[in-house]
């Protein structure tokens, strides 16, 4: 694949270290204003780097925005005259709908959003994905690019801002909770890495768990959980001090802000 990416900033280099890892590319072009952070990506084979975003466009087939959301106007009009039949556009920017990206380049082109999240620069974000009609053909593209990545999930777009919630955001609700389970470790005797350890280490082996078996969280509550024992009474005390439900709020919470923001 001839991609670009068109914003090499902190989420463009963590797409092209993916793409560089797993060979995804045929040739890859990162374009940024200040492209001498970007220097020493030259030594990569078939990696091109520009400050021209028209250069990039001209020579990749598949173009990667990740642009601030006040920028995105007017790069889509700079590269509009350039599009063709060829181009298959794939946006990062969290809030910026599809119609909108229409109304300056037309519906005849392939549009796909994505909303990875910060996880991807390890390999491990869960990014979804929607595109517009034409675009439907070319999600498996999309969805290449960003199984490289982590895993990757093709939803509604009305449903982009409650995924941005749950994953994006997500991500910060689940750090909160290791710092939790970890403040918790010290106050019951251990150093504050050992008991990070145990909390990054025991977080990822229940995500895996899920994952690798496919059984519903309270299966595998019921493996651990014994009559009057310790975890089920853990358990109940946290659930009487409202953890699911003040989970529940704030994803509620966040989804009402993210809806403000978007309304303005």
């Amino acid at each position: 694949m001839k991609i670009a990416i068109i914003g090499t900033g902190n989420l463009g280099l963590s797409i092209a270290k993916g793409l560089v890892i797993n060979n995804t590319h045929t040739t890859l072009y990162l374009s940024k204003r200040n492209i001498d952070v970007l220097l020493s990506w030259k030594e990569y084979k078939n990696v091109f780097v520009t400050q021209d975003n028209k250069e990039a466009v001209i020579n990749s087939d598949i173009l990667i925005f990740a642009v601030q959301p006040n920028q995105f106007d007017l790069i889509l009009n700079e590269v509009k005259p350039l599009l063709t039949d060829k181009h298959v556009l794939i946006s990062t920017i969290t809030g910026y709908p599809i119609d909108r990206m229409e109304s300056i380049i037309g519906n005849h082109h392939p549009i796909i959003r994505s909303m990875p999240n910060t996880a991807i620069s390890v390999g491990k974000s869960m990014t979804c994905l929607c595109s517009n009609h034409v675009g439907k053909k070319k999600l498996p593209i999309a969805e290449a690019i960003y199984n490289g990545l982590g895993t990757s999930l093709t939803i509604e777009e009305t449903h982009m801002q409650a995924a941005t919630v749950l994953c994006a955001s997500g991500i910060a609700f689940w750090m909160r909770l290791i710092r939790a389970t970890t403040q918790g470790g010290v106050q019951l005797g251990f150093d504050a890495e050992i008991a990070l350890k145990m909390s990054m280490q025991t977080a990822m082996g229940a995500a895996s768990l899920l994952i690798e078996t496919g059984s519903h969280p309270e299966e595998e509550i019921d493996r651990v959980t014994t009559p009057k024992g310790c975890t089920i009474t853990g358990l109940n005390e946290m659930e009487h001090q409202g953890l699911s439900s003040s989970l529940i709020k704030g994803l509620n919470a966040s989804f009402n802000k993210i809806n403000d923001i978007a309304k303005k």
